[in-house]
C-alpha cells in the first residue's frame, strides 16, 4: 500500500473514532446539561416556594443563647409542631398541637436526636402561668407559647421552629408515592375529613398513602400516647428515607410544593441549605429517637401524662451534651405534680 492510500486509512480511522466519541460524549453531555437545569430548577423553586414560608417572628435568638446561632457551624435545635387544623377546619390560628417534637442537630458527626413529648404531658405553661396539657400552648398562645412552653420544660434553647398542618404530612407522603411502615394492629381512624371509620388498616409492614399514614400517626385507641409518639418518629423517618433516596429525585418538585405550601417557620432558605449536609454524609441519617417518661395521673377525673422528674433531667442533660452546651445558667423551674 503507498503512502496516499495509508493516509486515507488512517484518516478514515480517524473519523470512525471521533464518530464512536460523539455517540459517547453527546448523550453523556445532554444528560448533565439535564441534570444541570433541572437542579437549577429545583433550586429556583425550593427558594421561592420555601421563603414564602417564613415568618418573621421578631426574635433573634433564644433567651438561652448568649447570641445568634449559624445552623452551618453551630449545633441547634428545631420545634417541630404538628397543628391539629385544616381547611375543613379553619382553625389554624387556635389549634392544639397534636404532634410536638424537639430535633436537636449535631453539626460535627452529623447526629439527631428526635425527641417526641406526648401531647398530654402535665407541665407548665409560662403564657397561662399553670401546668396543664403541653398541647394546649399553642392554642393559648400560638407558636410562641408553644416555644416558651418546650424551653421551660426541657431547659434548652429553642433556635428554630417548623410548624405544618394535616394536609402537609398528607401531601408530602403522597409526593414520595407512599410510605413503607409497621402497622402494629387493625384499626379504623377517621381521615382529613374527619369522616369517621374513613380509614381501614390491618396489622403488618405495608405501604401507606398519605390519609393512611395520617391515620396511623394519629391514632392511639388501642396503646396510648407513648407509642403514637415513637409511631410518629418512625413515620417521619420513612418519609425521610424516602425522599433522600434516588427514586425520588424526580418527585423533588412536588415535595417542595406540599411542604412549602403548608409550612411556616422562622428559617430562611439560606438557613434551611445548611441542614443538608446532616443527609449527603452517607446512606443513613444518624437518628436518635426518645421520648419522654412518666405515668397515668388523673386529678379531677381529667388524664394527664404526669412525667418522670429524674427521666427529665437526664433527657435534659443529653439534649445538652448533643447540643454541646455545657452550662445553662437558666433560672426555669421545672414544676411536678405527684
Amino acid at each position: 500500500m503507498d503512502n496516499k492510500n495509508q493516509r486515507r486509512v488512517v484518516v478514515r480511522k480517524k473519523r470512525k473514532l471521533k464518530k464512536r466519541a460523539y455517540f459517547i460524549l453527546v448523550p453523556l453531555l445532554l444528560a448533565f446539561v439535564g441534570v444541570a437545569v433541572y437542579a437549577t430548577y429545583l433550586y429556583t423553586k425550593a427558594d421561592s416556594v420555601l421563603s414564602e414560608s417564613y415568618e418573621d417572628d421578631g426574635i433573634e435568638k433564644s433567651e438561652l443563647r448568649e447570641s445568634k446561632v449559624d445552623p452551618s457551624v453551630d449545633n441547634v435545635s428545631i420545634l417541630i409542631m404538628g397543628v391539629d387544623s385544616s381547611d375543613i377546619r379553619k382553625n389554624a390560628d387556635n389549634a392544639r398541637t397534636d404532634t410536638l417534637m424537639v430535633a436537636t442537630l449535631n453539626k460535627d458527626d452529623k447526629s439527631v436526636k428526635l425527641l417526641s413529648i406526648p401531647r398530654d404531658s402535665y407541665v407548665y405553661i409560662p403564657e397561662v402561668g399553670y401546668e396543664t396539657k403541653i398541647n394546649h400552648a399553642h392554642a393559648y398562645g400560638g407558636t410562641q407559647a408553644a416555644r416558651d412552653t418546650v424551653e421551660n420544660l426541657l431547659d434548652i434553647p429553642i433556635d428554630y421552629y417548623v410548624k405544618v398542618n394535616f394536609e402537609a404530612f398528607i401531601d408530602v407522603v403522597n409526593a414520595v408515592d407512599g410510605i413503607n411502615v409497621e402497622v402494629p394492629y387493625e384499626l379504623k381512624e377517621q381521615n382529613s375529613a374527619d369522616e369517621a371509620n374513613a380509614i381501614h388498616l390491618l396489622p403488618g409492614k405495608q405501604k401507606l398513602d398519605g390519609e393512611e399514614a395520617l391515620a396511623l400517626a394519629r391514632t392511639r385507641k388501642l396503646d396510648n400516647d407513648i407509642e403514637r409518639g415513637k409511631r410518629q418518629q418512625d413515620i417521619i423517618k420513612a418519609v425521610i428515607k424516602k425522599a433522600v433516596s434516588l427514586d425520588s429525585i424526580l418527585k423533588y418538585d412536588d415535595i417542595i410544593e406540599a411542604v412549602g405550601s403548608n409550612m411556616t417557620t422562622n428559617m430562611t432558605f439560606s438557613e434551611m441549605k445548611s441542614f443538608i449536609s446532616y443527609g449527603t454524609e452517607g446512606k443513613n441519617i444518624n437518628f436518635e429517637t426518645m421520648t419522654l417518661e412518666g405515668h397515668d395521673y388523673q386529678p379531677s377525673g381529667s388524664y394527664y401524662w404526669q412525667l418522670d422528674q429524674e427521666a427529665l433531667l437526664e433527657t435534659q442533660n443529653k439534649l445538652k451534651q448533643h447540643l454541646d452546651i455545657t452550662d445553662i445558667n437558666s433560672t426555669n423551674s421545672v414544676q411536678f405534680n405527684n
